[in-house]
């Protein structure tokens, strides 16, 4: 196992600014604004000597009665509970403050090696700035600078010290894990299907529209195979989204569908398809990611309900009908393993390949049935189709004329594909590539010349050499 650790520490300390540093990326959200990061948010960390997790918790408030703060101290507590060792942020700037007190406490009882790290002391007297905090009784404090790195490799080497070096590069992840990024409007039990799935409350779910703001990464294991679950922030209307903090969750969401093999789109059923669920939907299509439908809370719905439920789905997401839907409820964990067989079958047809000798042969068939429409008194040729790429599917297809094919035509060539394939779940994309004429004006060839103008030259250039040679021999 790979040694855990745990950031903690009052809000807008410089936590996810450091797990971004330790990790080299920009998973965190990172802003000036305290109690941003809520859930835990997990990370490979980059750059030590050994590999490592760490993992970047919200704003501690221990003494949180109730609410979200109280659910915040939750979920940094069971971070706590799995670290190997605890980096405790204090902001060197700010001093110290009568809260810290308490959150070392609750770290001594929490029997961890706890590094304290003093942030934020750039550009100062780190041994005067580092002074105070030898109140709390957890060793010399260690002044870093999360933002400008400072420190921070000294720090995590020092975590790392007493721990053996792996028997293997447990830092390498499969290549073929599913990325499932979890998309929806808010509250409509994006957070309570990821606890379901997980079979425990990793994430907080809580009645309340906007509870989730980053996009959380979590590796799940489930009949011995391993998926990467991405739980997102809810995307509201444009129009709605006014404070800042939203307005970075849903880039962070977009973020995720566009690294994500597979989406989930998770609907309400008791609010019905709304606009937002279609705009949703159609951000995942044209993202080309592989989609599985969840239509959750269905079991509170009586049967007339769900029939009008069904025929609004035929009316609004009628464009979505390469993808399984599955009506399930995530606080009951019903219609689960379902939901996953369905993903795993759009995973393997996002990723599927597709050799160039059958995809010409079903490209001759389907032209057999239907020959492309004539355009301009001219009907397209098409020769033969290859694989363009994955994730989604893309089928280049290679002929004359191509340019006049209109869209119809091209989407029945998606559907004549994704049939014969079997593509469940995913978009297929269809390309045309012109093929050049060997045969005209020079300016329309990619070598600048026609294939006669070539022959002459080339004759040309040989009766010279042949010339010349002569000339030579004469000479001698």
């Amino acid at each position: 196992m790979l040694p855990t650790i745990v950031l903690v520490g009052r809000p807008n300390v410089g936590k996810s600014t450091l797990f971004n540093r330790m990790t080299k990326s920009r998973d965190a959200l990172v802003a000036d604004l305290p109690g941003l990061t809520r859930d835990r948010h997990y990370g490979r960390g980059i750059g030590a000597s050994k590999p490592y997790l760490v993992i970047d918790t919200g704003g501690f408030e221990p003494t949180a009665e109730s609410g979200i703060l109280k659910e915040m101290a939750k979920q940094t507590l069971l971070a706590i509970d799995e670290a190997d060792v605890i980096i405790f942020l204090v902001d060197g700037r700010a001093g110290l403050t009568p809260q810290e007190f308490i959150i070392a406490d609750k770290l001594r009882k929490a029997q961890r090696p706890v590094l304290l790290a003093v942030n934020k002391t750039e550009g100062m007297n780190k041994a005067v700035v580092a002074a105070d905090f030898h109140e709390l009784g957890l060793g010399d404090p260690l002044s870093i600078s999360s933002a400008h790195g400072e420190g921070v490799k000294d720090i995590v080497e020092l975590a790392l010290e007493h721990f053996p070096e792996p028997a293997f590069d447990e830092n390498k992840i499969a290549d073929k894990i599913p990325r499932i990024a979890i998309v929806g409007r808010p509250n409509v039990g994006k957070s309570t299907l990821v606890n379901a799935l997980l079979g425990e409350d990793r994430v907080i779910a809580f009645d309340e529209p906007g509870t989730t703001r980053d996009s959380i990464e979590i590796e799940l294991e489930k009949n011995g195979k391993r998926y990467t679950i991405i739980d997102t922030a809810g995307v509201r209307k444009r129009g709605r989204v006014f404070e800042a903090i939203e307005k970075f969750s849903v880039v962070k969401t977009m973020q995720a569908i566009e690294d994500a093999n597979v989406a989930i789109l998770v609907v309400d059923a008791q609010e019905g398809i709304t606009e937002q669920d279609a705009h949703v939907a159609a951000y995942i299509l044209d993202s080309g990611r592989a989609l599985v439908v969840a239509i959750n809370k269905w079991d509170g719905l009586k049967e007339d309900e769900r029939d009008w439920i069904k025929r609004e789905i035929d009316r609004k997401l009628i464009f979505l009908d390469f993808a399984k839907f599955h009506y399930i409820s995530a606080l009951r964990k019903k219609g689960l393993p379902e939901l996953l067989t369905s993903v795993d079958g759009a995973f393997k047809a996002a990723m599927a390949k597709l050799p160039t000798p059958q995809l010409t042969r079903v490209l001759t068939d389907a032209i057999a049935q239907h020959q492309p429409p004539i355009t301009r008194g001219i009907r397209p040729k098409l020769r033969y189709a290859h694989q363009g790429g994955m994730n989604p599917p893309i089928v280049v297809i290679h002929g004359n004329h191509v340019d006049g094919i209109k869209d119809s035509y091209k989407r029945f060539l998606e559907g004549v594909f994704r049939k014969t394939f079997q593509l469940t779940g995913t978009p297929l994309r269809v390309q045309f590539n012109q093929g050049e004429n060997p045969f005209a004006e020079p300016d329309k060839r990619k070598s600048g010349e026609g294939i006669v103008s070539m022959r002459r030259r080339k004759t040309a250039q040989r009766a010279e050499l042949k010339a010349k040679k002569d000339a030579d021999d004469k000479k001698r």
